[in-house]
């Protein structure tokens, strides 16, 4: 090749990147300006997730530790006691900040065989969902759901217990319905419910 035929396409290599450049960063450009669509399966999860990570680290680093090395217990009545929130009540309260925030999302535990009668299930959709995942504990049970006017998406998780704590309580809770649960056993279920718009 001669250099001015090099140097010609060299140049329209050079044309061709930057226009494709320039294409590329306004394309981009463009995308973050643009909404983005995540689906409610995926916020549930995403929300699950954090519940269930600041739960269990709740539980094991927490209470597990401090009731082991006879620091503190966590106890039922903890707010009149010098006591823990047991691993429920700490998930019980942390969604009713969530719900108090304005956010439109709640989260709550229920179960087949509750403690106490506010954590029964409420609706159909939840007592299905609840006998879902203790078939299925892997799985979450999912749907919409109308709540009075508005319209929302309902994800339904597996409450394992996940020390020895959980079991203890209700095992020998004075209200408990069944008293046989073990370590990893499916003691009920955490409702994610999330606004979708109409």
């Amino acid at each position: 090749m001669k250099p001015p035929v090099i140097w010609g396409t060299i140049l329209v290599l050079l044309v061709l990147v930057g226009v494709g450049g320039y294409w590329g960063l306004s394309s981009l450009l463009n995308d973050s300006e643009a909404p983005v669509m995540i689906a409610p399966e995926l916020v549930a999860d995403y929300v699950h997730a954090v519940i269930q990570a600041n739960r269990t680290v709740y539980t094991k680093n927490i209470v597990d530790k401090l009731q082991e090395s006879g620091i503190v217990e966590a106890g039922e009545h903890w707010k009149g006691e010098n006591a823990l929130p047991l691993p429920a009540q700490f998930l019980i309260e942390t969604g009713r900040l969530v719900a108090d925030s304005g956010k439109g999302i709640k989260y709550k535990l229920v179960s087949l065989w509750p403690i106490y009668v506010w954590n029964k299930p409420e609706t159909e959709f939840e007592r299905k969902g609840l006998e879902a995942v203790a078939k299925s504990p892997d799985r979450p049970f999912t749907g919409f759901v109308r709540i009075g006017r508005e319209r929302y998406f309902q994800a339904i998780y597996a409450d394992v217990a996940v020390s020895q704590t959980c079991v203890t309580c209700h095992n020998q809770h004075i209200n408990s319905s069944r008293r046989d649960f073990k370590l990893n056993d499916v003691m009920g279920g955490i409702v994610i419910t999330i606004p979708v718009t109409p």
